[in-house]
């Protein structure tokens, strides 16, 4: 963990655990899964493993990004459909056929379409799970769980899209998906049942298929804003592009531990999957012409993110945009006191909820501070308490989950709580941003010696990379053997002049990042 990380969101000095709290600064890997569950997000425990149960307040967060998403859809002239959770096993072996030619077609430099179907593994068949019974009976075509939806929906867009009246298709869905993740499971980040958003869009030709592209960026940009996450978006280098996609950009989110984390994820199809699905249309000519697709993908690993790289060692921190309850009112409950502290903070409350705000007022009949320790590890924004002496004054005392604790007035308070609210989430914008830019660095120089490439230098711990490249396959090969990183591509946000390539020594403003990756 960087230095800068370390003083922005856990103080000077060594993290040091807290009520049993492991170190976020010294041990990421432990404190992640105790904050999932000691925050109340999921519960761990459901006997099938990668697959958590949600609690309130972690289904209310993810709720709350999935709003943020529906926003973003609706600004964006896209359509919400529900498609079926079975896909019969005929639809699976025909994607799982198409997938394969694509990919052979990649590694031998040739068109797909000069290539016949062959029996080669390709595709989710590998990780899906069958349902082959329905009751006692033994169904003559097995089905299987969703791992995405590309062939339940193109089975259906040629009886949706016949003139070119009927384009642009622009639909998308929020739904389960199942994958049969065999590595070490993580909650949000890896997981067998995973909350999934997908838009699925048809266009006219590749122009309009690009601009697609384009407008997916924008909405990731929007969306990251609201969560405080700064990211990486990157073309994925040719050998991880998903074998049915032209091109595939992916967005990284940089997690506290210096690793990335693919949070979202754009697919621009060309028209290789219309052919497959005869999903064609009648142009301005009247003559038939496939339509060109793309994907725009995310998931809970949003959620993710937003724990990991917002928390410190205290709880969580919540961007106020998908904070369950933006604003926690703590009354000062005094026996025998003239003063109703609860229904003071009742009717602050309402006030509150009448502008906008997401509000809750705890009013337990127990310790202060067992009430101030409760939210912290929740990552309440904003917090106030209010005691006799404060309603007598006129205020209320607020505390910010990001540091720092002043009276407000009560008189102006839903004003002075938003204020505060957007402060809280430019401050995380900067400690996140301050950690992405002292993370990412230039990677060491390499040396050719005796046909061998050496690297003059030592890769740190925690660190992303990035250089200038136009080379090889090879030269990356050499690249990622030689750090233990993964190409994670071409940056979008390419250098402002050219630069010699890190290997060949060609000019280029390719801006290509390395990281270890979750």
């Amino acid at each position: 963990m960087s230095e800068l990380w370390r003083v922005l969101f856990m103080g000077k000095g060594p993290g040091k655990a807290k009520r049993g709290i492991p170190s976020k600064a010294d041990n990421f890997t432990e404190w992640y899964p105790f904050m999932v569950e000691a925050a109340e997000l999921v519960d761990k425990r459901y006997p099938i493993k990668g697959m958590d149960v949600w609690r309130p307040y972690g289904w209310k967060t993810m709720k709350l990004i999935d709003s943020l998403t529906h926003a973003e859809m609706e600004r964006t002239e896209h359509e919400e459909v529900n498609f079926p959770l079975l896909i019969p096993e005929n639809l699976l072996e025909k994607e799982n056929a198409l997938v394969a030619r694509l990919k052979r077609a990649r590694e031998e430099g040739v068109d797909p379409d000069d290539l016949r179907d062959e029996d080669e593994e390709g595709g989710f068949k590998k990780e899906v799970y069958w349902v082959k019974h329905a009751g006692e009976n033994e169904l003559d075509i097995p089905m299987f769980l969703r791992p995405t939806s590309e062939t339940a929906m193109y089975t259906m867009f040629p009886l949706w899209i016949r003139s070119h009246k009927d384009l642009p298709l622009k639909v998308y869905q929020m739904v389960n998906t199942f994958r049969y993740e065999t590595k070490q499971t993580r909650s949000f980040i890896r997981v067998r049942e995973i909350h999934f958003f997908e838009a699925h869009t048809a266009h006219a030709d590749e122009e309009d298929a690009s601009r697609q592209i384009q407008q997916d960026l924008e909405i990731v940009n929007n969306i990251m804003h609201d969560l405080c996450l700064p990211i990486i978006k990157a073309k994925r280098p040719v050998w991880d592009t998903f074998p049915g996609a032209w091109y595939t950009i992916g967005i990284d989110a940089v997690m506290p531990n210096g690793r990335t984390l693919q949070v979202a994820s754009c697919h621009h199809y060309r028209d290789q999957w219309a052919k497959a699905f005869d999903l064609s249309y009648e142009n301005l000519e009247a003559k038939q012409q496939f339509c060109h697709q793309t994907t725009y993908g995310m998931s809970e690993r949003l959620l993710g993110a937003v724990v990991g790289m917002h928390g410190d060692e205290n709880g969580l921190i919540m961007p106020p945009a998908v904070a369950p309850f933006q604003v926690v009112i703590c009354p000062m409950i005094r026996k025998n006191s003239d003063v109703d502290t609860v229904e003071v903070s009742n009717e602050m409350a309402t006030r509150l909820r009448a502008s906008g705000l997401r509000v809750k007022v705890d009013s337990r009949d127990i310790h202060a501070g067992q009430k101030y320790y409760d939210w912290e590890i929740k990552g309440v924004p904003l917090r106030l308490d209010v005691g006799p002496r404060d309603i007598a004054q006129g205020t209320a005392f607020a505390a910010r989950r990001t540091g720092g604790k002043e009276p407000i007035p009560m008189d102006d308070l839903p004003n002075a709580c938003k204020k505060i609210l957007d402060e809280i989430a430019q401050e995380l914008r900067k400690r996140s941003s301050a950690h992405m830019s002292d993370v990412v660095q230039p990677l060491p120089a390499f040396t050719e010696k005796d046909g061998n490439w050496v690297m003059d230098g030592e890769i740190e711990e925690g660190k992303i990379y990035e250089i200038p490249f136009d080379g090889t396959d090879a030269h990356a090969e050499a690249i990622e053997r030689a750090t233990s990183l993964t190409f994670l591509g071409d940056s979008t946000d390419e250098y402002e002049t050219e630069q010699p390539c890190h290997m060949s020594g060609k000019m280029t403003r390719r801006r290509v990042i390395l990281a270890k990756t979750y």
